[in-house]
């Protein structure tokens, strides 16, 4: 099986502390995979390693078969992410941030399809400071698809979105899945993990506590995936 993402024993500090503690997982090309726990567990550490953003103190990741630590260009050039804040200029355009995005990309997709698929045609001209909060997090959406990614790394994606753009992502990240390609998804979000994760890695004070589909993870517990979660994780939210 084709692995987009494989990540050998990550390790970062922050200081004295252990922000993530050696971890490993991978993740097949077409498979969602969901990354959860509490906050400070670890979860957008991990991301800002994979994504080139801090560097990590020890372990490796590859990403499309791409070392990601050796060769980050490279590595990026096949990831698409939308973070928890994303921050661009004031003034610049939907429009024209999807221009200068896809400029560094070898195959971006046309500016005018992701306008259109992602709600913003009518303020495709708007500067970035007069849109609305949901309207910012279609425009990050948007940046994340336009490299046309082999692996798409969302971090809490749904915050901020009304419920009608929240299916259409949750239809997005399932047409990636349909055409071959990996998804990471952090959430705290039970039932969108629930609906869309092929596995997930339940994540605690920098560590990897648990792993399996979300089926396996509430067999026999009688439990919902919520309280599996809480107990893994020390009851912490």
């Amino acid at each position: 099986m084709i692995q987009a993402l494989t990540v050998n024993t990550l390790s970062r500090r922050h200081g004295a502390v252990g922000a993530v503690d050696g971890i490993s997982f991978a993740i097949a090309a077409g498979e969602v995979f969901g990354l959860l726990g509490p906050n400070g567990a670890g979860k957008t550490t991990t991301i800002e390693c994979l994504l080139g953003l801090v560097r990590p103190d020890a372990g490796s990741i590859a990403i499309c078969g791409v070392d990601a630590r050796a060769q980050p260009r490279a590595a990026r050039a096949r990831t698409g992410a939308v973070l928890q804040v994303t921050g661009l200029p004031d003034k610049i355009t939907p429009r024209e941030a999807l221009d200068v995005f896809g400029a560094f990309y070898p195959s971006p997709l046309n500016t005018n399809v992701l306008l259109e698929r992602f709600g913003l045609r009518e303020k495709q001209d708007a500067a970035y400071e007069s849109l609305s909060g949901g309207q910012k997090q279609r425009l990050a959406l948007a940046l994340a698809f336009v490299g046309d990614p082999q692996l798409l790394v969302l971090d809490e994606p749904t915050a901020g979105l009304d419920p009608q753009m929240r299916r259409e992502l949750h239809d997005h990240i399932r047409a990636m899945k349909a055409a071959g390609r990996a998804v990471l998804l952090a959430t705290h979000d039970m039932d969108e993990a629930q609906a869309l994760c092929d596995r997930i890695a339940v994540i605690a004070a920098g560590r990897i506590v648990a792993t399996g589909t979300p089926a396996e993870l509430i067999a026999g517990s009688g439990a919902s995936l919520e309280d599996v979660i809480l107990t893994l994780t020390g009851g912490a939210r």
